[in-house]
């Protein structure tokens, strides 16, 4: 990995980790990790773009089948590919097709971009995820891998204690708060060879556990408002991502676009994004 690279371009290709939820802003959409690291890479290099098309609640199949061949069209200097383990979390998973459809989508990736990024991603301990740990770390092997053979690099969010704190957590307890974008964005950010600007792994300071009734009434809440609908999904068929497309995604032409920093002109913090011009054809 080259130290201090500088890189001109980003698509973010996955989940809802991908998405950013749950992340949210003021106007009702997510700002995840994708973002923050897309805002950070633009101010050292002018003229950046970049390209969410990450949908929440897609599978392996689904990603494979909708991103990835418009985010290899846009030929990026870093891709960004975070996905089955939607596919490892349900009741019945083919772990031989997650094997084959990733393999696939990064085969077609990494010859297209300067960088392919993949990722052991977070987990929190707790009966869902614990239920089926030994599928995500099978996916996670798979992960390893495929990095090896085609020269992409790994984040490995999955054995820091710092993210599986509950307090990175939102109340749905499967997405991140902002606090645990903003370290993930800083972990990609140094897997990339990029000059550290915090301890992304540093544990939280120490708090009082919440009073057992306190939790009890969380246990309950949680799961009326966020497991029950899950499992419903899943038992079902469903996913929270019908109908949706990626943030950078135009459906009438079945084709990814960039966006690039609203004041081109001003150095400092992105605050504002605009959709760039398409090039002229060739």
């Amino acid at each position: 990995m080259e130290l201090n690279a500088s890189y001109t371009s980003l698509v973010a290709v996955g989940d809802s980790f991908t998405e950013g939820m749950s992340d949210l802003l003021p106007d009702g959409t997510y700002r995840g990790w994708a973002d923050v690291l897309a805002a950070r890479l633009a101010v050292r290099s002018p003229g950046f773009r970049y390209a969410n098309l990450a949908v929440r609640g897609k599978l392996i199949g689904q990603i494979v089948d909708e991103q990835v061949e418009a985010a290899a069209a846009l030929q990026a200097d870093v891709v960004t590919l975070v996905g089955g383990l939607n596919d490892t979390l349900r009741p019945k998973c083919d772990m031989g097709m997650v094997r084959a459809r990733l393999e696939e989508a990064v085969e077609r990736l990494a010859p297209t971009c300067k960088q392919l990024v993949l990722m052991r991603s977070p987990g929190r301990s707790g009966p869902v995820f614990d239920r089926f740990r030994p599928r995500v770390e099978a996916l996670f092997a798979l992960i390893d891998d495929l990095a090896g053979q085609h020269g992409a690099v790994v984040v490995d969010l999955y054995s820091a204690p710092s993210i599986a704190d509950p307090r990175m957590w939102d109340v749905d307890r499967l997405h991140l708060t902002a606090e645990g974008h903003r370290r993930v964005a800083e972990a990609v950010w140094q897997t990339l060879g990029l000059p550290a600007e915090l301890d992304w792994r540093a544990r939280m300071p120490a708090t009082a556990p919440p009073r057992w009734a306190a939790r009890r009434t969380e246990d309950i809440r949680f799961a009326r408002q966020h497991l029950a609908p899950w499992i419903g999904r899943r038992l079902t068929g469903r996913s929270s991502g019908d109908g949706r497309f990626g943030a950078q995604f135009d459906a009438a032409t079945g084709k990814a676009f960039w966006i690039t920093p609203a004041d081109a002109e001003t150095p400092g913090p992105v605050t504002e994004w605009r959709r760039a011009a398409s090039p002229a054809p060739s």
